[in-house]
């Protein structure tokens, strides 16, 4: 499914005016005792209920206390699996976009996946939505060509950082400058050097 999804357009239909990104990265997460980097790794919560279906849905979550991650559902009903939508190129709102992020430089105005979030002007109030339905909608898009597609392993997890599990436009602009592998935070936690904080994506504790 991360690999369906590159090429795909995501809208974002508004009360300010409707704006649109095609997907060019993304991030696959499994779910139950199969992927420890998984929100949903110890079962069902309120918080990851979403996670668990049906698919084609829309699970939205918050880091760091102030920026929200957008993922789309994509196992049967019960199942959890996610993939984390990482960047997309602006197509469509611009200077909407540009708005809602003022301070961001062009090129990064959608590169990572809370920038992207924040660009379209989504967050808690978009979990669970339909994205056949709207005013967020999945739609075909154009899709990229196998041999522009590269696989890296997942950015900013602790855990299970080597699944190649990261889908990137490999010849797109607005991929994301994430690295494979935890953060600086997490490895200075795991060293024991500060607390740290997690800022994985679909990061382990789903409580």
């Amino acid at each position: 499914m991360a690999r369906d999804l590159l090429g795909r357009l995501l809208v974002h239909d508004a009360a300010e005016g409707r704006a649109a990104v095609r997907i060019v990265e993304t991030e696959a997460y499994d779910g139950a005792g199969l992927d420890p980097a998984s929100h949903a790794h110890r079962g069902r919560t309120p918080r990851n209920a979403v996670m668990f279906g049906p698919p084609g849905h829309l699970y939205v979550y918050q880091t760091y206390g102030m920026h929200f991650c957008l993922n789309v559902v994509c196992a049967p009903q019960g199942t959890a699996q996610a993939v984390l939508l990482r960047a997309g190129e602006p197509l469509l709102g611009v200077e909407l976009m540009a708005a809602r992020r003022p301070a961001a430089r062009p090129r990064d105005l959608t590169r990572g996946p809370a920038r992207l979030a924040a660009a379209l002007g989504l967050d808690a109030a978009a979990n669970g939505g339909d994205l056949r339905a709207g005013p967020v909608l999945l739609t075909a898009g154009w899709p990229v060509d196998d041999a522009a597609v590269t696989w890296t392993g997942r950015v900013g997890v602790a855990s299970a950082a080597d699944r190649p599990w990261r889908a990137l436009a490999s010849t797109s602009a607005w991929v994301s400058p994430g690295r494979p592998g935890p953060t600086a935070r997490q490895r200075a936690r795991a060293a024991g050097l500060g607390p740290g904080r997690r800022e994985s994506p679909l990061r382990r504790r789903g409580s």
